[in-house]
Formats: structure tokens, sequence, C-alpha cells
């Protein structure tokens, strides 16, 4: 199982964790990635694969205090992030002008 944390646009958003099965993960995460957009995610795979796949993800949770590790990161609403992630890779997240963040 691989944990995905969700990075909602809404303002109540908790950005909670759940684990994905690898299958799973695999057809959420081009390979060598692990920042998603979620209407990239959707132009990618096919909605029914996705929507059965994120109905089974969303029944479990990991409260942030069970999880180890993060292994990916699902943004919704909030294209605006796009520009830091060019390689959809978190650690190689960029400012606007290329410059790095970390």
């Amino acid at each position: 199982m691989k944990n995905i944390q969700i990075f909602d646009g809404a303002d109540n958003s908790v950005y909670d964790i759940f684990a994905a099965t690898d299958e799973e993960f695999a057809l959420i995460f081009s390979a060598g990635t692990d920042v998603a957009f979620i209407d990239e995610v959707y132009e990618q795979q096919s909605a029914e694969v996705l929507d059965a796949i994120f109905t089974a993800i969303w029944q479990r949770r990991v409260p942030k205090s069970q999880a180890v590790g993060i292994h990916g990161i699902i943004f919704y609403e909030n294209e605006h992030k796009k520009v830091y992630y060019p390689t959809r890779r978190d650690e190689e997240a960029v400012n606007p002008d290329g410059s790095k963040l970390r």
C-alpha cells in the first residue's frame, strides 16, 4: 500500500491521507512521479476506472499519526500550483522563475 495526501482547494480542507494499492497508485501517478493534478489524472485514464479506484481509496483514510510516509500528492482545485511542479516530482519543486524551492 502507498499513502496519498490530498490537497483540496476547499477552505475547509484537512489534507487527509489515504492508502492506495500499488496497482491503484500506478494508475493515478505516471511512472516516476509523485505529484498529480486531478484534471490531468482524468485525462490519462477513463473516468469509469478512476471513479472505481477513488471510491475504494476513499474508504481507506489513514490518520496522520499512523501514516508511515507519503508516497504521492494529489491536488484538487489547485491548478495554480502546477507551475511549482513541472516534473510532477515533489523533490523537484521550483519557484515560477525556475529556481529550486529546496
